[in-house]
């Protein structure tokens, strides 16, 4: 299922795929669970023991019933009273305990899969999630998953057996009236609750898609913190989230209303259910029929009884919430990529420091197309600068480079081996970019750095800190390379972020290298020395590089040209100057803004 489709909305196939997910988490852990069910099943021995440990010590007790236990037995039934109360609590306990374990291993499974999986969608689907609801879908999901293993497998089928245990003790000793009635409130309770939640599932649904509806503005507003400083639009972000917010309490307010109807239904069948019970038990304790035991037996197993069904009903109602709740999650398990390796994908030879574009065309919409059949060669060790006006599709050749996207028709070889067959991460490995916007980890700059090549030693590092020009900058903070960046870099300026970016795909090292605007935020005395590094850099790799600024271009070995995705022009600097044509014309158009922007400083000095 490719993304933007969505599954049909029911819970069917979605059970299917929980139990398909969990299964082998619970096979691997069998001997826990065998240990939690040993443990259940003791639980509850014990509480099926406790109506009986009552009867016969309040038949003993009783004076009219005609048994007089000796003191040690009557001791002995308050002390096996004791210890089936206790031994209930403690093996309940313990089952939780031991399955704990297999319960923490699924979320952590679950968790890093869908983590997993999101990474590896492609760039088209990045571009248009909304990062508060993705997250909090996930969350939901994974807790979602923990309570279906937890209530599926300890509470429904053992609460099943205990209803059947309860109707067939009072069948064989009390007669088919008790049996009759347990069974008749126990499916009505069922049938009621089944309906009630089927019907009260879509308030669960609504009230969770507003949460993170709301959930994602609040994000969204917050990541872009200075842009609504800028603009002063503290009050509309805060309107905006308060109408994301009403909608969000309208769907609590349904939930909650429809949550006290299948409460009161439930409520109203058990205690139905109760007084008729308790009302032929009285009545034949008067005709002498049954012992005053006997009708705390009967009383204590309709309590013991419907305790654990008002949990089914409980418990139910959690578990089509949970199927509410990871319904997004299984969505978004059930995306494929558009870009994936294929089947025999070759691992790109890492000597390989040759690209070639050959007739590639390329659409994000297809009436809309974005290069059309480019063709161009990078030798090894050489650069390439790729230059033009904005939209004529320069950063698209880099996004078709890293297979982020697949082009329409054509080719693209690197060491002369199709991308397309080689898998996607040896492909990155092999290519290292320092792209116009530069986002940092909120971590130190040290491993910002540092995550170019995660395994680096401190002094590649520092080498590669020193080749970026940022050893001097480092050096003047209060802490230092251990200097936090803030969230997506916010504590640095852009020509700072930039240096860090270059210092991280310095540490990379990988044989090709691109420079979509790399030297875009720095000012002219820092481009200059980074553009002499680069250069350094760039005689052991092959580079290519995206432009708008022809003065950072100018010792490319070959120069293209781009105009609606299409190369009208390629050579080196004076080759493209001497023809007098596009090129030219940018040229001189850079070099007159530039002009024209020094001018009022000249005045003032």
């Amino acid at each position: 299922m490719r993304h933007g489709q969505t599954l049909p909305d029911d819970d069917r196939p979605l059970n299917w795929r929980i139990l398909s997910r969990l299964w082998p988490i619970l096979r691997e852990y069998r001997w826990r669970v065998i240990a939690a069910l040993a443990c259940l099943l003791l639980a509850k021995g014990a509480v099926i023991a406790i109506p009986f440990l009552l009867k016969h010590l309040v038949d003993g007790l009783d004076a009219t019933a005609g048994i007089e236990l000796a003191p040690l037995l009557v001791l002995g039934l308050v002390l096996a009273y004791g210890g089936a109360r206790f031994a209930n609590v403690f093996f309940g306990e313990l089952r939780d305990t031991i399955f704990g374990r297999v319960t923490e291993r699924a979320m952590r499974r679950i968790g890093l899969q869908v983590f997993r999986h999101v990474h590896s969608l492609d760039l088209d689907y990045h571009l248009n999630r909304q990062t508060g609801g993705l997250a909090r879908d996930i969350e939901r999901g994974v807790t979602g998953i923990s309570f279906l293993m937890r209530f599926f497998i300890f509470n429904i089928a053992p609460t099943l057996f205990e209803i059947a245990m309860v109707a067939g003790i009072l069948l064989l000793n009390y007669g088919p009236q008790f049996s009759v009635v347990v069974v008749v409130a126990v499916v009505t309770y069922g049938l009621f609750s089944f309906r009630a939640t089927e019907w009260r599932t879509r308030f669960v649904r609504e009230m969770n898609q507003a949460d993170s509806i709301s959930n994602t503005r609040a994000v969204d507003s917050l990541l872009n913190f200075e842009t609504v400083k800028y603009f002063a639009n503290e009050a509309y972000e805060a309107g905006r989230y308060d109408e994301s917010l009403a909608v969000w309490e309208q769907a609590r307010r349904k939930n909650r209303l429809s949550l006290f109807t299948l409460n009161g239904g439930q409520a109203l069948i058990i205690a139905i259910a109760q007084t008729v019970v308790i009302g032929l038990a009285a009545w034949q304790v008067r005709a002498g029929a049954i012992t005053l035991g006997d009708f705390v037996l009967i009383n204590q197993f309709m309590i013991q009884l419907f305790m654990p069904l008002g949990f089914l009903g409980f418990v139910y109602r959690e578990i089509k919430g949970s199927m509410a709740n990871i319904e997004n999650m299984f969505k978004l398990l059930a995306l494929r990529p558009a870009v994936v390796d294929a089947p025999d994908a070759q691992v790109l030879d890492s000597t390989a420091n040759s690209v070639s574009f050959d007739n590639v065309s390329f659409a994000y919409q297809e009436d809309r197309p974005i290069l059309n059949q480019l063709s161009f060669t990078i030798e090894p060790g050489k650069k390439l600068a790729i230059v033009g006006a904005s939209g004529a599709g320069k950063s698209t050749i880099v996004k078709l480079l890293f297979r982020f996207y697949d082009p329409s028709s054509g080719t693209i070889r690197i060491g002369g081996q199709d991308i397309s067959q080689v898998t996607q991460h040896s492909l990155r490995e092999q290519v290292g970019i320092v792209p116009q916007d530069t986002v940092l980890f909120n971590d130190t700059l040290f491993e910002n750095v540092r995550y170019g090549r995660v395994d680096a030693s401190r002094e590649e590092v520092e080498n590669a800190i020193r080749l970026a020009h940022l050893d001097a900058f480092i050096a003047r903070l209060p802490d230092g390379g251990d200097t936090l960046v803030g969230e997506r870099g916010l504590k640095l300026s852009g020509g700072e972020k930039q240096r860090v970016s270059i210092a991280r795909t310095i540490l990379k090292g990988s044989p090709i290298l691109v420079f979509d605007e790399a030297t875009s935020s720095l000012d002219s005395r820092s481009e200059r020395a980074i553009l002499d590094s680069l250069a350094e850099l760039a005689r052991e790799h092959t580079s290519l590089v995206i432009a708008h600024r022809l003065s950072t271009v100018v010792d490319a070995d070959q120069i293209l040209v781009l105009d609606q995705g299409e190369v009208v022009e390629q050579g080196t600097h004076t080759e493209l100057l001497r023809r007098g044509a596009k090129y030219a014309e940018l040229w001189q158009a850079q070099q007159s803004r530039a002009a024209g922007e020094t001018a009022p400083i000249a005045v003032l000095n």
